[in-house]
């Protein structure tokens, strides 16, 4: 069984709320919008990280993490990438994909809107995090956290990290 921890949209922001959950983890998955590596070091400095970079990310993030991350953790399909819409309404480059090799687990973040949606079409579950960072329209900063096992994700929590 693996513990992880998900986030998105930090846009630079990290704090001892954040890597108090962090420590708890075995595993961070971070959906892009990282901002400053300073974010993902201090992650790295206390457990594995899987990331994937954003739409604000620079060439040094671009060069530390790929747009998308497709893997397998304790027997479940995963694809993280930063802008992939949602069930059903995916866009343009992750439609096709979906239809053909569908993940168990489709994870996105970038809208900074907290969603957690099953997709019985394409048997996948959707995640968005919502945004973990101070930047951008969202009044709460959240994570999702959850336990993957045998190829089942279980006990899904909503960590709210408090207002901007």
């Amino acid at each position: 069984m693996k513990k992880i921890l998900l986030l998105s949209d930090t846009h630079s922001h990290i704090d001892d709320r954040i890597l108090h959950y962090v420590q708890e983890a075995d595993e961070v998955w971070h959906a892009g919008d990282i901002g400053d590596l300073k974010v993902t070091d201090a992650i790295e400095a206390i457990t594995p990280l899987r990331a994937v970079y954003g739409n604000i990310d620079n060439d040094k993030a671009r060069a530390s993490f790929p747009l998308h991350q497709r893997f397998v953790c304790e027997g479940v399909s995963v694809w993280i990438t930063h802008i992939g819409g949602y069930p059903p309404k995916y866009n343009i480059a992750t439609r096709d994909e979906i239809r053909t090799n569908p993940p168990k687990l489709f994870i996105c973040g970038h809208s900074h809107i907290l969603k957690v949606i099953p997709d019985p079409k394409n048997e996948l579950l959707h995640m968005n995090p919502g945004a973990a960072g101070k930047h951008g329209f969202h009044k709460v900063r959240t994570m999702l956290r959850f336990t993957v096992e045998k190829g089942k994700i279980d006990n899904l929590e909503v960590i709210e990290l408090g207002k901007k």
